[in-house]
């Protein structure tokens, strides 16, 4: 059974006159009553009464129609759910994000503007570290990701395909302190003056970007940080700064977590910044991460 056929036979059907319908069909009359002939054939039902002066759908031919406008209409939908699919408006992106990505306006604008313009792509979102996106996305767990910088061991271990990235935009690193610290005066902390400091971190099985490059700071300004406490999240990370627990450093989207108690000051010491980056598998083709990746680099 062909779709042409049920074509055809539905034009017959609602013509009830083979001429008018091959007309309809831009088909001569005798390849029409051969198709409809094949048709009857192929079913093994017959479809229509037949005269020379009327035709009429048989009662098998009136349940046969409604059953032929259904399969050509989920045929249709079919093929506009491909061509949609085709153009990155269908489907599902799944798309990781580091803990702090979220507290950045330009994450907001990204997910919102995208849900306005492709309303019909499951978002799905998953927080995860840095590293873990990395793997996640080798292992096509993940789209697309929001990740902070990666060190380059890390980057190459565990992950077998290349990844490309893309710079969004770049967060100053801020000293997470009590507000009655003395270094809350102060308008910039050099990284010196933390040298004595307890210092409350991610735990490097988290995997986040952020820890190494603390340690690289710690280490420029001539000490090894004393780490008192860890905590896989931020928000308990800022709690523990507000217990005296000791202090922290952490990205500047953190600015917006207001805690009684603790303050935050710029990092004076020069690459005192973190990048938060899109990451994508190089080379795959993908209208709906394309349309996303030129989404948010547009929002830039």
């Amino acid at each position: 059974m062909e779709l042409r056929h049920l074509k055809y036979f539905i034009a017959v059907a609602e013509e009830l006159h083979f001429t008018r319908a091959a007309e309809r069909l831009h088909i001569g009359q005798p390849p029409l009553s051969h198709a409809i002939q094949m048709l009857e054939a192929d079913i093994g039902a017959q479809l229509f009464e037949r005269s020379k002066r009327w035709v009429r759908l048989t009662e098998t031919g009136k349940l046969f129609l409604q059953d032929a406008r259904h399969i050509l209409a989920l045929s249709e939908q079919a093929s506009e759910n491909a061509r949609r699919g085709q153009r990155g408006e269908t489907g599902e992106l799944r798309i990781g994000f580091t803990f702090s990505t979220p507290f950045t306006p330009l994450f907001a604008a990204v997910i919102n503007s995208y849900r306005e313009q492709y309303p019909d792509v499951t978002l799905s979102l998953r927080e995860m570290a840095t590293n873990k996106q990395l793997e996640a996305l080798s292992q096509h767990h993940l789209d697309v990701g929001f990740i902070r910088p990666p060190e380059g061991g890390e980057l190459a271990r565990g992950v077998s395909s290349p990844l490309r990235f893309r710079k969004l935009r770049e967060d100053p690193l801020v000293a997470v302190l009590p507000s009655t610290h003395v270094l809350a005066k102060k308008k910039k902390v050099p990284m010196k003056d933390l040298a004595q400091e307890p210092f409350i971190m991610y735990p490097p099985s988290a995997g986040t970007g952020i820890y190494p490059h603390i340690l690289r700071l710690c280490h420029a300004a001539g000490f090894a940080p004393k780490i008192a406490q860890e905590a896989n999240d931020a928000s308990t990370i800022i709690g523990l700064v507000a217990a005296g627990c000791g202090i922290s450093i952490l990205p500047g989207s953190f600015y917006t977590i207001h805690f009684d108690g603790i303050c935050y000051r710029p990092i004076a010491d020069a690459g005192a910044t973190t990048s938060l980056l899109l990451a994508q598998r190089k080379g795959e083709v993908s209208p709906l991460v394309e349309a996303f990746v030129k989404l948010a680099g547009g929002l830039v």
